[in-house]
């Protein structure tokens, strides 16, 4: 098959007196993301997007969040990984949209920062990455700020 499509989709829960990483990006904001590693909600979306295009599990398969040499890693280092993984198995990245779900604080501002550096870790055009950010009108967990979402869908083409 020449062309693989992989969905991914994470989700943090936002506390006061953490970082807010997202895109590999420092937000400033009264409340952060919680995770195992930086909590880089995108980046993990990403990388689920990814191993599933190449039918290689997903992320807490390869860096599962037991393991004490991902605490507090930066994401950026398992992106870096999961780019390893595919080009391992013959594949390259032909493009990749996101989603970020995030009541406050407002993101637009960092997306062209997110988009340059995430394209640099994944060795693509920036033209070839999409990050759209929206907020869910004050409804769910997202909504009342307790949590941030992030989708993801890759499509892979197999480098021959």
């Amino acid at each position: 098959m020449n062309f693989r499509i992989g969905f991914g989709y994470d989700v943090h829960e936002l506390k006061e007196g953490h970082e807010l990483i997202i895109g590999s990006i420092a937000i400033p904001h009264r409340k952060g993301a919680v995770g195992h590693s930086d909590a880089d909600v995108l980046i993990h979306a990403i990388c689920d997007a990814l191993l599933g295009a190449a039918a290689l599990g997903d992320i807490g398969l390869h860096f599962p969040d037991t393991a004490p040499e991902y605490k507090n890693i930066d994401s950026t280092i398992l992106l870096k990984n999961t780019v390893d993984l595919i080009h391992g198995k013959g594949y390259r990245i032909g493009n990749i949209d996101t989603s970020i779900c995030l009541q406050a604080p407002r993101i637009a501002p960092y997306i062209p920062d997110m988009i340059s550096s995430l394209s640099k870790v994944m060795e693509i055009n920036v033209n070839n990455l999409s990050i759209k950010a929206t907020t869910t009108e004050k409804l769910g967990f997202i909504g009342q700020e307790e949590g941030v979402a992030a989708y993801a869908v890759a499509l892979l083409k197999y480098a021959e």
